[in-house]
């Protein structure tokens, strides 16, 4: 999936991020509770984590910052001073099913919210929560910001899943 090669502003970054949507979706698939859990090199971070961190950077971006809604379940319980890396540790004791289930609710969730957000077309306009300085972005800065979020965890995504079973490849098979 490509965004379009001369489309609209918003086309173009929806677009973008869908790709990298789809790619971090391909490289996390069929796995097991063993893959999900898998490491490598020096690193705690798993499959599983990634597939639970970007639920949630998922859920916080497009409900929370975009249209100041409050957190999600399960987000919405967790204490995150006292466990700044909850959805990274938890990721473990998940099942598989829960982990894609959770990603791929909160993708949904994300793609319905920007819909409602982009009604009259415009990624100038501001998301309803300011940075700690006072300014706040526009749908556009977010999208951005979005789409390089999975474009680095995508890279770790490449280096979990080669390790595990040996996939390789920079797009799923058509």
């Amino acid at each position: 999936m490509e965004p379009p090669a001369a489309g609209t502003e918003i086309d173009t970054l929806i677009g973008s991020l869908e790709r990298q949507r789809l790619t971090f979706a391909w490289k996390c698939a069929d796995l097991d509770s063993t893959g999900l859990r898998a490491t490598t090199a020096a690193t705690t971070m798993t499959l599983g984590g990634l597939l639970k961190h970007l639920a949630l950077v998922e859920d916080d971006y497009f409900s929370v910052r975009l249209l100041g809604r409050a957190p999600n379940p399960p987000w919405d319980k967790v204490d995150w001073e006292s466990d700044p890396d909850w959805e990274w540790r938890t990721a473990a004791v998940d099942t598989p099913e829960q982990l894609y289930a959770l990603w791929e609710e909160s993708v949904a969730r994300s793609r319905a919210n920007l819909t409602v957000a982009l009604a009259d077309g415009d990624p100038g306009q501001l998301i309803h929560r300011s940075w700690p300085d006072g300014r706040s972005p526009s749908i556009r800065r977010m999208l951005v910001d979005m789409i390089e979020e999975y474009a680095r965890h995508t890279g770790h995504a490449d280096l979990l899943r080669e390790a595990i079973d040996g996939r390789v490849g920079e797009d799923p098979p058509s």
